[in-house]
């Protein structure tokens, strides 16, 4: 909780306002959501959040200048669900007199690094969404408020701004940065957040909290705290006032030489604070009593209850211009040695289980949209999004999809989104149903990636229904378990498809355990149409040729029409990548290392790695192995070479017969701890790229942004730790290429979650996978990164992909922009035993056609009856494509094939305004749609309303 000072504007020194308000109630490191809520785990961490509520609001009735502010609405709504009318009434009066502000306002306070934005949109959605239908403009947040996420994404800056919010306000930055912002009078500055789009759509007046989320030093008045309260008693012998007063003053003064106007902010609460608010408010009471009684002996200092959004209104009076910023805040350190750069990889398995929940959620919003009010009630039951909606919301947090909370505390995160799935599940079954006409019972296999669906394990004929959720044709390729030796695929129109049988590989038996009995996998490749499915029949073939065999030598090469793999024959590693249709080649290999953990004991610093550092003790990893034992396997449809390097890596080099990029599949863990030291696992892509020392990393999955080692755009970098503080959040892309050459060669490689990375010599990029650590990091988890589950008590086991892909600078977007999407929107199958009904509807897509490869299709949900939220963007940035970096026109009247659309308004991007009825603050830098036809630009999302039938 916060108050704000501000200096005030006829004098010089300060005019302070106090900002009250909650500034961690959902910092979930510690306890779960529920036992934050409740007050559940005290012996874990102190925190009751619900009696913060109750105290604060009998507290603001008794003093009407007190003032509060609440930052996450998952927790608030909560408590506002079991309040009687009548108090609901009375908070409702607090909201509307403006004494009871919400700043951010979205479902919680999302990390910056490793969410997609696609999900940061969403939660941001259903926070604001509750929030606009509960207390009207009143109750909208005009300032966006990270005190706690590590560090800052330029692509969050760009979203706030484009979701209506006037100013941003965060706490943690580099301390370098800090340093010299502070000399500056730089720690408020204009946050220039894409670009592409047209200035001022992505500007934010953005502003660095003096002392992060907690109050100044000697000034905490909570029952947690050990700070005396003021004594202001003349006659005890205690009597404080004026050291008081005098302490005060001295930080206040202090503070105001580092900032640029005559206002000053001071925040005044910190971690599940004002469960007694009384403390707090009695005391604040006294110190803007006594601080400015003392303007009658000529002091100019004014202190006064405030909100972030009267801070920020008077920067804005205050007519100045502001530094211009255009990169982003990471990696973020607290000191020398501490790079808060581990998070960027912590539980891998954890980051990648919310990605898919992520595309199932955008999968089971357009089936609910798409199959009409059955979807929710039909024939397989009572299905909803709702559930899956809050889970994901939540998941978002900046102590969930981190990484950096405690063992049991990340299993409670991945319980609400099974649980949300199971129930979207219901739903996308009765969908299918009803735009199928089939009610034959459908059954998901959330397992796929280690061969495990006991359906395709055991019957001999079934159906695979594939839902494609991009509004683009997909090229798929499917791997299904079987125990059959031959099978006949055949597609929609009763065409035969090509398919092979290929025996499992001895690494997914392993990581698989006793999930599953297959022996083979059965692959083929399918085409989906745009925002619908296809229908393929698989039967098994009595007389059918006999399975793929492998080869235990190393191929010299693997190869399709668009590109060439070469293996070097001795070590059977990659060794060269060449593009066919642009005649590129380039060397390449690519091998696993891991880096030993720190655990502090050394003369530079006590610092681990742990959660959220990473500091390995050497600048140089250890190669797991020189050479991987290969074997390979050469089909039509699909070619693998099968690598190991150690009994916990391994990997396969995957090319199917359609692919414009190379799929590695790794498998990592249990990552081995008898020699007493914690790793960190990378793989590392060395190249014949000369990048001088430049490599580009994505912003939460959008746009792109140049990294270059041992360097920051605006301070000079004493580099203090050459591997950690180079590490970069990739959410979904990274690439190397030639500077400055638009014919030369650019090495993309899409991921399927979010993890660490960076190039830290020319030509090489390395990609965090996996961590396991012995020590607490000694920033709030309290337990080491030592993951271990049930299935796996030995360690955990996670596998991923990387795609790679080969193209010239001036056209790479064009490939490796679908291609993320494709990855982090991937195709749901679902099975259907036995012979279908012969009316069933084997294909349907929800678009009259395709749209633009420039256009993205982000949202697609229900939002009332009759009424379908949507959302469009142009997912290139204006520099990327001769082709695709263009406006694109699209007519929304004519782009559904099932829905009429009767009426359209557009909304801001959180979708809690009308976009006309947006106005947002204009700052000054130091340096036409129809009813139904709408333009997009490079980078712009749009968002609609529209009426349906």
């Amino acid at each position: 909780m916060q108050l704000i000072f501000s200096h005030n504007v006829w004098l010089h020194i300060c005019f302070v306002c106090l900002f009250v308000c909650v500034s961690r109630v959902a910092c979930t490191c510690a306890c779960t959501v529920d036992q934050y809520y409740y007050g559940d785990r005290n012996d874990i961490q102190h925190a009751g959040v619900q009696y913060i509520l109750d105290s604060v609001v009998d507290q603001l009735l008794k003093n009407p200048d007190r003032r509060f502010i609440y930052v996450e609405t998952a927790f608030f709504y909560r408590w506002w669900k079991r309040q009687s009318s009548s108090m609901q009434q009375t908070v409702r009066q607090l909201v509307n007199e403006g004494r009871l502000e919400f700043v951010n306002g979205g479902w919680c306070m999302s990390d910056e690094a490793t969410t997609h934005y696609s999900a940061v949109i969403d939660q941001m959605t259903l926070g604001l969404r509750f929030l606009n239908e509960t207390f009207g403009p009143c109750g909208r947040p005009r300032v966006a408020w990270h005190i706690d996420p590590f560090g800052h994404a330029r692509e969050h800056a760009s979203m706030f701004a484009q979701m209506g919010y006037d100013g941003f306000f965060f706490g943690r930055l580099d301390y370098q940065d800090r340093d010299r912002r502070m000399l500056d009078k730089e720690q408020e500055l204009l946050w220039r957040a894409s670009d592409s789009l047209t200035p001022p759509m992505a500007d934010l007046l953005t502003g660095i909290l003096p002392n992060g989320y907690n109050p100044p030093n000697g000034f905490c008045w909570d029952q947690s705290c050990d700070d005396p309260p003021i004594r202001d008693d003349p006659d005890l012998e205690d009597y404080n006032v004026d050291d008081v007063l005098k302490r005060f003053l001295t930080i206040a003064n202090g503070q105001s030489s580092v900032y640029k106007t005559n206002h000053i902010i001071m925040t005044m609460g910190s971690d599940f604070q004002y469960e007694n608010a009384n403390l707090w408010y009695k005391n604040l009471d006294k110190l803007i009593l006594y601080v400015n009684a003392l303007q009658a002996n000529g002091s100019n200092v004014n202190v006064l209850y405030s909100t972030p959004s009267c801070y920020l209104q008077e920067l804005h009076r205050a007519n100045l211009t502001w530094a211009l910023k255009t990169d982003d805040f990471f990696p973020y350190a607290d000191n020398a040695h501490d790079f808060w750069t581990g998070y960027f990889t912590s539980r891998p398995a954890l980051k990648r289980y919310e990605r898919i929940s992520n595309s199932n959620l955008q999968t089971c919003n357009q089936l609910e949209v798409l199959g009409g009010p059955v979807s929710r009630k039909g024939p397989f039951g009572e299905g909803e999004s709702q559930t899956m909606k809050k889970a994901m919301a939540v998941a978002q947090h900046h102590d969930a999809v981190s990484g950096t909370e405690k063992q049991h505390v990340a299993n409670d995160y991945a319980r609400r989104l099974a649980n949300g799935w199971k129930n979207c599940q219901v739903l996308v079954s009765n969908s299918l149903a009803a735009l199928s006409g089939s009610l034959a019972p459908r059954i998901h296999c959330d397992n796929l990636n280690i061969s495990v669906c006991p359906l395709t394990e055991t019957s001999k004929k079934f159906s695979v229904n594939v839902y494609n959720p991009l509004a683009r044709p997909v090229t798929w390729l499917v791997r299904l378990p079987v125990n059959g030796t031959a099978y006949i695929v055949s597609d929609a129109r009763g065409k035969s498809v090509e398919c092979e049988v290929v025996p499992v590989s001895s690494a997914t038996r392993e990581v698989r355990r006793n999930r599953g009995f297959a022996v083979n996998e059965l692959v083929f490749l399918v085409q989906a149409p745009p925002l619908g499915f296809t229908t393929y029949s698989v039967s098994l073939h009595a007389h059918g040729p006999p399975p793929a065999s492998t080869r235990q030598r190393t191929p010299a090469a693997i190869q399709n029409r668009f590109l060439r793999v070469t293996f070097d024959p001795d070590t059977g590693l990659l060794s060269s990548l060449s593009n066919l249709k642009t005649k590129q080649t380039i060397k390449l290999t690519q091998n696993f290392y891991w880096y030993n953990a720190s655990d502090g004991n050394n003369s530079l610093s006590n610092q681990p790695s742990g959660a959220y550092i990473f500091r390995p003790n050497s600048s140089t990893p250890f190669v797991i192995s020189k050479t991987a034992k290969t074997e390979s396997i050469r089909t039509a449809v699909v070619q693998e070479v099968r690598q190991w390097f150690a009994p916990w890596v391994s990997q396969v080099v995957r090319l199917h017969a359609d692919s414009r990029a190379l799929e590695l599949e790794w498998t990592v863990g249990p990552l081995p701890i008898d020699d007493d030291l914690g790793k960190e696992v990378i793989t590392r892509l060395d190249t014949s790229i000369k990048t001088s020392q430049y490599f580009y990393t994505d912003s939460n999955g959008r746009e792109v942004l140049r990294r270059k080692t041992d360097f920051r755009p605006t301070w000079h970098l004493r580099q203090s730790e050459p591997i950690a503080g180079n590490y970069y959040p990739i959410n979904s892309r990274a690439f190397i290429k030639v500077l400055y050459t638009d014919d030369a060669d650019q090495l993309t490689v899409v991921t399927d979650r979010s993890q660490g990375g960076g190039s830290i010599s020319n030509g090489s990029l390395e990609i965090m996978l996996h961590r396991r650590l012995l020590y607490d990091d000694m920033r709030g988890v309290a337990e080491p990164l030592n993951e271990t589950s049930d299935i796996f008590p030995e360690g955990l086991v996670v596998r991923g992909r990387l795609l790679l892909s080969l193209d010239p600078p001036a056209s790479a977007a064009d490939a490796h922009r679908p291609l993320a999407q494709g990855v982090v929107l991937q195709p749901l199958l679902t099975f259907t035993d036995g012979d279908l009904h012969r009316n069933t509807q084997l294909e349907f897509s929800g678009l009259q056609a395709a749209l633009p490869p420039a256009v993205h299709l982000l949202t697609l949900t229900q939002w009332d009856e009759g009424l379908v939220l949507l959302r469009l963007e142009h997912q290139f940035q204006s520099w990327e494509s001769k082709v695709n970096s263009q406006p694109v026109t699209v007519n929304l009247q004519k782009l559904f094939s099932t829905l009429v659309v009767l009426g359209v308004s557009e909304l801001n991007l959180s979708a809690n305004q009308w976009k006309e009825e947006m106005r947002r603050f204009h700052w000054t830098p130091q340096t036409d749609f129809s009813t139904w036809e709408m333009t997009l630009r490079p980078m712009e999302i749009r968002t609609f309303l529209l009426r349906v039938r």
